[in-house]
């Protein structure tokens, strides 16, 4: 499990070490998630030596959004101004989501046949 641990934290300096030369362009943790994925598919890193890891993390994630869930609270007042423009950003954007996932899901579908 440990080594599972170190590759993890590995791609994921490795991703915050990438975002840093391109200027945080793209954040480093989605670098990293990048790079992993890469490495998988070309399997340079195999996938049970990061399993134990994955699935102890995946199922641990309400820890994750314990930050967010402070940020949130920290920026109410923020928030209490704006509360519409964010509402309506939320649900179109939802709607937005379930369409052109409906109608991906819908090509797939007849490309498969």
């Amino acid at each position: 499990m440990l080594t599972g641990v170190f590759i993890i934290l590995f791609f994921y300096a490795l991703g915050e070490f990438v975002a840093w030369l391109i200027s945080g362009f793209i954040p480093g943790n989605v670098v990293g998630m990048m790079l992993l994925f890469t490495a998988l598919c070309l399997k340079i890193v195999k996938p049970e030596r990061i399993r134990p890891v994955v699935k102890f993390l995946s199922e641990n994630m309400v820890l994750f959004f314990i930050p967010a869930g402070v940020g949130i609270v920290n920026a109410m007042d923020i928030l209490s101004k704006h509360w519409q423009a964010i509402l309506t950003v939320c649900a179109l954007s939802t709607v937005l989501v379930i369409v052109t996932v409906a109608f991906i899901q819908q090509w797939l579908e007849k490309r498969k046949k």
